[in-house]
């Protein structure tokens, strides 16, 4: 391929990527119009650590956004509303729910078994590390709660916010965004908002149903993308590049841990980092493996925005709520990545499922199906508490500031 070639191919790419991210920041703005409101429903009357968990994965997964969730969550405990501990389980479902996008862009191969199966296995891989963390690290919540009054997620964050903010702590949340600082936001989201604005002009549904087109139109751009970013990808990453890439990947994988976080830092968003890899997974450039450190350096970095973000507002609620969601990815990276057996569970979980992927492409949906909504909505229906009216009893306990200075925020567990 001449010098030529690879420049017109690159900037090709570079084109395609940005209709990608386009099209990705066009349909969670779209699903996000269409049910923000049904989705704040959803908080109220939640005391059962369970039904916070399942809140948090099926909120998530409606919207597409964890920081959207996270920034209901924020807004709730500061009102009185949501108690503190409870919101802590649905940080946790809301890290979960967030990997179905990988899914979804995973589901624009499905055209072809085998490439399907390929990029399946690699988009399972991120919910297979969120969910196995979530297994351990949610009963050791609940339990050392029980035991000590608070748990070791919440007690551990209240105690760097204390350390961080000086032992002082804000009445309510406030939610700032860093978005006027990401260059590649502030590129998409321009168009994507000049797109869905001319959807909503159509004189064709009312109300919230105007977001349906666009969220249409967002999934049709998506997969046209993706499949002319999987065509060029085989075509420009050939031969010495996916050798020098497979090798990067395989043999440094704490440099792969530094891209992905990194990555994710710059473009704000899991999501966009890891569905970046879905055509490198269908196109056969990377394996799951290799990608495992990209997934949990991204895991990481989502979370500076917040814990950022919370810190410029100076809203202690805000930076203790962010510092669960680090201390989760945290402790989640040095379970399973530090030790190369512990990486290869959740890969081989994700490749028994891509080979009953690939003899039955329904098996792809029935497991979307049953993780992201089937399971958390009987969750929440069994364990969700009817919503109560006006405060619950705790909030002035989750508001108060004791003398002290010491960061009045305490749930009864």
């Amino acid at each position: 391929m001449g010098r030529a070639s690879v420049v017109g191919r690159l900037f090709f790419f570079l084109v395609l990527v940005f209709f990608f991210l386009v099209a990705v920041k066009l349909f969670g703005n779209s699903v996000e119009t269409f049910g923000s409101e049904s989705i704040k429903s959803l908080f109220d009357g939640l005391k059962n650590p369970f039904a916070g968990l399942a809140v948090g994965i099926l909120a998530t997964a409606l919207i597409q956004s964890s920081s959207a969730t996270t920034s209901i969550i924020v807004a709730m405990v500061g009102s009185g509303q949501l108690d503190f501990a409870t919101a802590i389980p649905m940080v946790m479902g809301a890290n979960v729910g967030t990997t179905i996008t990988c899914l979804v862009i995973a589901f624009g191969h499905v055209g072809d078994k085998i490439t399907f199966g390929r990029a399946f296995a690699g988009g399972t891989v991120h919910d297979n590390f969120n969910i196995l963390t979530v297994c351990i690290l949610f009963p050791v919540e609940i339990l050392t709660r029980h035991i000590n009054g608070t748990g070791f997620l919440e007690g551990s964050a209240l105690y760097l916010t204390g350390f961080l903010t000086g032992g002082t702590a804000a009445a309510s949340a406030s939610s700032t965004t860093l978005g006027s600082l990401n260059p590649i936001n502030a590129t998409v989201a321009p168009v994507a908002a000049a797109i869905q604005e001319f959807f909503f002009r159509l004189p064709i549904l009312e109300g919230n149903w105007k977001a349906i087109p666009s969220a249409i139109f967002a999934l049709i751009l998506l997969i046209i993308s993706l499949i002319w970013i999987t065509k060029n990808m085989k075509v420009l990453i050939a031969g010495k590049a996916e050798v020098w890439i497979q090798k990067i990947l395989s043999e440094r994988g704490y440099l792969g841990l530094l891209i992905g976080f990194t990555l994710t830092m710059i473009v704000q968003s899991s999501s966009i980092t890891t569905s970046l890899l879905v055509p490198m997974y269908a196109a056969g450039i990377i394996t799951p493996f290799q990608a495992f450190p990209i997934l949990v350096g991204a895991n990481i970095g989502t979370t500076t925005t917040g814990l950022l973000a919370s810190t410029v507002s100076d809203s202690s609620l805000g930076i203790t709520i962010a510092l669960v969601h680090t201390l989760f990815n945290v402790v989640g990276t040095l379970i399973f990545y530090p030790l190369p057996f512990m990486r290869k569970i959740p890969v081989a979980i994700s490749e028994f499922f891509a080979s009953k992927v690939i003899q039955h492409r329904i098996w792809a949906l029935v497991y979307v199906v049953m993780v992201f909504f089937v399971i958390p909505i009987t969750g929440i229906f069994i364990w969700k508490d009817p919503p109560k009216e006006g405060l619950n009893a705790p909030q002035a306990e989750m508001q108060n500031v004791e003398e002290g200075g010491e960061l009045g925020v305490r749930s009864e567990g």
